[in-house]
């Protein structure tokens, strides 16, 4: 008696007795049921490629639309692409049920499934309603300058979820809505003016009433320089090596960093053309030794 003819007793499974063995129905149930939806699912591929599109035309149109009506720039992005979310998500929905899904089913798997989606979507959920508390306070709006999670820049655009900075460097920082809005957030531009502030160090024996009047023209004959609040100059303190120079000024918003970057270049010609010396980084480092 041969030892393994149990194994030549035993037929390899065909296609039809595997594929049933993995998805649990025949392959000819398949068939009929791709003969019998084939139409519903052509039809469900086409509602999906068409609805994308219509959900970027109708958020272009959202767009157009508020823009023309003068609307807040922040509010006609998160709109916009308020729109296009919740269009894609009909899309969706309508597919779905054109394939022949029940949508009751399908709610009782999401209900099924909350808890996971909820932890899932939590930071999403949180991007949203950060984005609502955005528009609602305004502590910033498109086009303003500010510093938010370590990036600085240029606000470009406000969407439901996320806000786009455009930085000095050339780049956009794409920061969440939720910690956006929940963490300390720095407008720079909100104000119509600003104080500009300077501190020069000189070196005892230096005159320091030169240096004063010096900087005092300047911020007078500058016009970009507001006469009021008056430009403050002040000997703010001394030790027996160093004078510190003490500046305030102010300036409209636009004109900030142009007033700063003139005064920085004129105290440095002048002070050298009239014998001041003003401190570098190797005096201070040699005399902290």
């Amino acid at each position: 008696m041969n030892p393994f003819s149990f194994l030549l007793a035993v037929k390899p499974l065909t296609f039809a007795e595997k594929f049933q063995d993995i998805f649990g129905f025949s392959f000819v149930e398949a068939k009929q049921w791709l003969v019998l939806s084939g139409t519903n699912l052509l039809f469900a591929i086409l509602i999906l490629v068409v609805g994308w599109w219509l959900s970027k035309w109708s958020g272009r149109a959202v767009r157009k639309i508020l823009t023309k009506g003068k609307t807040d720039a922040g509010l006609v992005t998160f709109l916009s692409s308020l729109v296009v979310v919740i269009t894609k998500v009909l899309v969706i929905v309508t597919a779905i049920t054109q394939v022949g899904f029940q949508m009751t089913s399908f709610i009782t798997i999401l209900g099924a499934a909350g808890l996971a989606i909820g932890m899932a979507f939590s930071g999403t959920l949180s991007n949203f309603a950060g984005g609502v508390m955005i528009l609602l306070f305004k502590p910033f709006k498109v086009g303003d300058t500010i510093m938010a999670q370590t990036q600085q820049g240029k606000v470009t655009e406000i969407q439901i979820f996320y806000t786009y900075i455009f930085t000095a460097d050339n780049k956009v920082a794409v920061i969440p809505n939720g910690p956006l809005a929940n963490n300390m957030m720095v407008n720079y531009t909100r104000e119509k003016k600003r104080r500009v502030d300077w501190d020069f160090t000189i070196i005892q024996g230096s005159d320091y009433a030169k240096a004063s009047m010096l900087i005092t023209q300047f911020l007078t004959e500058n016009k970009l320089v507001l006469k009021d609040p008056a430009p403050f100059v002040a000997l703010g303190s001394m030790t027996h090596e160093l004078i510190h120079i003490t500046v305030r000024c102010w300036a409209k918003t636009d004109d900030y960093w142009p007033v700063f970057y003139a005064l920085n270049e004129r105290v440095y010609n002048e002070f050298e053309t009239n014998g001041i010396s003003l401190t570098t980084t190797e005096f201070k480092e040699k005399n902290k030794k």
